[in-house]
């Protein structure tokens, strides 16, 4: 039960430790190209804070290439100032262009932490809700609504077979319509005339008259 927790403790031990030298080397290439006092210091915080933000864009969604493209900007301050002070150049004496860079790094990561913070976000547009029957859900439906049902789905297992299950939503929309016609009537309603209204096979109308409506 310890492993994990040692395997975490070490993972954390060596991002502080390469936290630190990535820091100190910017800290480093930066006094040496002529940012000094507070100035040195702020630029590794600059570049670290860029990559930060362009990794979290990346994990929690946006625009892509604009988040690669930022990430891979910071990365490679960040690898060039490292490779910069591994001996392959004098520190005494920087040249012009890099003095160049490094005093231009801070509108560039001005520039991509601002897109990176206000840039759109994607998002999934939510699922519209499906329309519900009037003639189902509301009692007080005219007469006049159930004339014009469209017809009825037949269950798939027996297409038309009178030993087939009834849909529950059509055996409530039966009953509504026999309620009606009885109270119309007076009398009960018969199979043709059931079928008639709900626009279903004759053996489904005869299945839910002997079944569902006796």
């Amino acid at each position: 039960m310890t492993r994990p927790a040692l395997r975490l403790d070490a993972v954390l031990v060596q991002a502080v430790i390469a936290g630190a030298l990535s820091f100190a080397h910017l800290h480093d290439l930066a006094a040496a190209a002529g940012q000094t006092g507070w100035k040195a210091w702020a630029y590794p915080v600059s570049v670290d804070l860029l990559l930060v933000a362009a990794w979290h864009r990346l994990r929690n969604g946006g625009s892509k290439p604009a988040a690669w493209c930022w990430f891979a900007v910071a990365l490679t301050a960040s690898l060039g100032a490292n490779v910069a002070t591994a001996g392959l150049l004098s520190l005494n004496g920087v040249p012009a262009w890099l003095r160049i860079l490094v005093a231009g790094w801070p509108a560039v990561a001005f520039l991509g932490g601002t897109l990176l913070a206000h840039g759109s976000r994607t998002q999934t547009p939510e699922p519209s809700p499906e329309p519900v029957p009037a003639d189902i859900d509301d009692p007080d439906a005219s007469d006049d609504s159930t004339a014009e049902l469209p017809p009825a789905p037949v269950p798939a297992s027996a297409p038309g077979s009178a030993s087939s299950p009834v849909p529950p939503a059509l055996v409530a929309l039966a009953r509504k319509v026999a309620d009606e016609h009885r109270a119309r009537t007076g009398t009960a309603i018969d199979t043709t005339t059931l079928r008639s209204r709900l626009g279903v096979p004759l053996p489904l109308a005869e299945a839910i008259t002997t079944h569902h409506l006796t």
